[in-house]
């Protein structure tokens, strides 16, 4: 008898360390977030940086690791500093550059009024008064530049002295915003030359260099209006960046350019396709990038002709449903890049230059994995309105059984330009979304980089237009599968995503019956009276919600605007709101809040006081997704 139980007992260990379970908010939390950091000086391996959430201190701890490319073995470090080298020093290993805050313009009533220490004021005579998520308190970000002597960095000096002007830029610019030359001579560097009222309104970023024997500042890329970002030199001194043409847009078609002796050089310019990033390879002949192309991020080369009349040539280097979301660097004939699908967070993978084939380097959440079904990803490709064929990712529960019937999630993307790729986000993540036993139908609708510009450029100043048409098209679609429990279908986005669910929540004649809007935009004429960065309304607007003889901007602010279609609400909405996003403000959810409830629909308001566009803080997250799921079981009860 004890001989039998111990045996039940041990199979039952033994089937329990093989349990799958579909994804949860918890487990999802508990995977490591890997980014490269390096490929180390003597090319024997790769630093990387895995940072874990820890929930009960809610805050992500970072650790280092090296892992060889010869065969694979991991070990942990304690900095970098040896293996890889430091961007910040010199190469001839004199100077170190950093950025700090410096104080320029007086903004608070103890800057205008000394002696009122106790006052709490804010003062401003121009926009830009705030942005992101801080409000602007007149210091800016600068380039220090220090002496090192005996390895031991001196007073720092500003190569900016008395300039309302930010770098790295706010606010996603990092170290990338500042670098050296090759030669030592020099610091090249990106920002909006531009402050106050006008630097709300435009998007025309410069390449600065810096020469350090004459002090002197000359603009590298003047002329050129629109972002210019990423400078980086090759290994023999080239200088590229990556470019937009047209001030004002910010999700104009993105280019690699050079600096050559001939002037200008645009090596993705009859290319129809926008780049996401770049490295130089290490002979300096040709630029490896990323970029969308079809639902996915790909690997790409083009060649660099220098002074030759050779035509630049892009090349696709890899091909699959994943995203290649970052290089890292160069090694003989093999890149180290950073590589995601819709079932897998972020791993380094090495790629064969000339084949294109990737290995696996890192396995950071093998063991996770394990234990965790994993979700079928489909591409379905539909016919829309206007005839054209639209990608449509389709993600299926794990275990998924066509003879059963299944609620369904139309995932609206923001942007309202951006790629819907081979992702994998840790709050819309479609394998935790899948795993509730939803279907999510993701269309690459009008506005997605990777099927060329014109589809990208489609949906500016036409928000409520072909899009929606779009989105509708592709649930309808997908629902005509026996498998799909019309009767349950909901609707799900954040930013342009909540703006979509707010407008289609107007329009979409009882197809569902639950919508969940985050940080969505409800209302363009507060939206555009209260956004910091304008040059983005103004573009997709088509101007200012005033201009009585504008047709363009007067279709966009009454035609497109959800808060006019409220009248025709009907069903229950979960609205999600963070009081620090001052791109989408937080009147936005509020007034769409208000608004559901005085329809009388059954709502609810998620408010977050300290976040901001996304949702940052480990246990906001959790809040954020276990009420997100809650909603969907109380809207979208299972037909008992």
């Amino acid at each position: 008898m004890k001989k039998f139980f111990f045996v039940t007992n041990l199979l039952f260990v033994v089937c329990a360390a093989f349990t799958q379970n579909n994804m949860t908010p918890e487990l999802l939390w508990k995977l490591g977030r890997v980014s490269g950091v390096g490929i180390t000086k003597d090319k024997s391996g790769v630093v990387y940086a895995v940072s874990t959430p820890d929930i009960d201190q809610n805050k992500s701890n970072r650790k280092l690791y090296y892992i060889s490319l010869k065969d694979g073995n991991v070990r942990a470090i304690a900095d970098s500093e040896k293996l890889v080298v430091n961007s910040r020093i010199s190469p001839d290993g004199k100077y170190m550059i950093s950025a700090a805050d410096v104080k320029i313009k007086n903004v608070s009533g103890k800057d205008f009024y000394p002696n009122l220490q106790k006052s709490n004021v804010q003062i401003y005579d121009q926009l830009n008064y705030r942005h992101w998520d801080e409000w602007e308190d007149g210091s800016f970000s600068h380039v220090l530049i220090r002496s090192i002597v005996n390895g031991i960095p001196g007073e720092g000096k500003d190569i900016m002295p008395d300039q309302p002007y930010d770098v790295p830029q706010k606010p996603f610019g990092g170290d990338e915003d500042f670098i050296w030359s090759p030669d030592s001579k020099s610091i090249v560097y990106v920002t909006k030359a531009s402050s106050g009222t006008q630097y709300a309104l435009s998007t025309n970023t410069d390449i600065f260099q810096y020469d350090l024997s004459t002090g002197i500042t000359t603009n590298i890329s003047k002329g050129m209006m629109g972002y210019d970002v990423n400078p980086e030199f090759s290994p023999q001194g080239v200088l590229a960046w990556l470019s937009m043409k047209r001030e004002g847009y910010e999700a104009d078609k993105q280019d690699i350019v050079v600096k050559s002796p001939g002037g200008i050089m645009n090596l993705t310019k009859n290319w129809d396709g926008t780049v996401s990033g770049f490295e130089w390879s290490l002979d300096g002949k040709k630029i490896y990038f990323y970029a969308p192309v079809d639902g996915t991020l790909q690997l790409f080369e083009v060649n660099y002709p220098g002074l030759t009349k050779m035509a630049p040539v892009v090349r696709q280097v890899t091909n699959g449903d994943f995203d290649v979301n970052g290089i890292v660097g160069q090694v003989e004939n093999t890149l180290v890049v950073s590589r995601t699908d819709m079932n897998h967070a972020a791993e380094l993978y090495k790629v064969n230059l000339a084949k294109g084939d990737m290995q696996q380097l890192t396995h950071v959440n093998d063991d996770a994995y394990k234990t965790v079904n994993m979700s079928k990803v489909e591409r379905r490709y539909v016919t829309t309105t206007d005839n054209k064929k639209m990608l449509v990712w389709v993600i299926y529960p794990p275990g998924f059984d066509p003879n059963k019937k299944y609620p369904a999630l139309l995932y609206c993307q923001g942007g309202p330009q951006s790629p819907l790729t081979q992702s994998y986000s840790f709050r819309w993540n479609f394998q935790l979304m899948a795993g509730g036993d939803y279907i999510i139908v993701a269309p690459n609708r009008r506005g997605m980089y990777g099927h060329g510009q014109a589809w990208n450029e489609q949906i500016s100043k036409d928000w409520g237009g072909q899009v929606m048409k779009d989105y509708l098209s592709a649930i309808d679609d997908v629902s005509k599968e026996s498998y799909v429990d019309k009767n349950r279908l909901g609707c799900v986005g954040a930013s342009y995503g909540g703006y979509s669910v707010f407008y289609l929540a107007g329009i979409h004649n009882n197809r569902f019956k639950s919508f969940i809007a985050h940080d969505g935009v409800f209302d363009l004429k507060s939206m555009s009276g209260t956004t910091e960065e304008l040059w983005f309304t103004n573009w997709d607007n088509g101007g200012y919600y005033w201009e009585k003889n504008n047709k363009v901007a007067q279709k966009t602010f009454e035609q497109f605007n959800p808060i006019n279609l409220v009248d025709k609400w009907n069903t229950p909405i979960l609205i999600i709101q963070g009081a620090k996003d001052y791109r989408v403000p937080v009147e936005q959810g509020l007034q769409a809040f208000q608004a559901a409830q005085l329809r009388g629909l059954k709502s609810k308001l998620l408010y977050f006081p300290d976040e901001n566009h996304w949702v940052l803080k480990p246990q906001n997250a959790l809040v954020w997704q276990h009420e997100f799921y809650k909603w969907l079981k109380e809207t979208m009860p299972k037909p008992y």
